[in-house]
């Protein structure tokens, strides 16, 4: 029964204790707390640098389309050949990347 009377009387500090308590947890661990903040600053660099590679890869491979579509570039045909085939001329070293 004294408990029950010790809480009646002190419910607004009890009550604002529990409000802190609660606005602070979601403040730092939340969804939309520090700890997300930071975990989502680390994902969007991480899909910057992925985009940045996927940009350089597709500026490759438009630029090996156009030597092989626009004008036919020789010197290009024949590294592929090259490359493709492992072939050489007589006498011609071969050296593999």
């Amino acid at each position: 029964m004294r408990f029950l009377e010790i809480i009646n009387r002190k419910k607004f500090a009890l009550l604002s204790v529990f409000l802190f308590i609660y606005v602070m947890l979601n403040l730092v661990d939340g969804e939309r707390g520090l700890i997300s903040y930071y975990k989502k600053q680390i994902l969007i660099k991480d899909l910057l640098v992925e985009k940045k590679s996927l940009e350089n890869e597709l500026y490759l491979i438009e630029k090996k389309n156009d030597l092989l579509t626009g004008s036919v570039d020789i010197d290009y045909l024949e590294t592929l050949y090259r490359e493709k085939f492992m072939v050489g001329k007589k006498g011609e070293k071969i050296f593999i990347k």
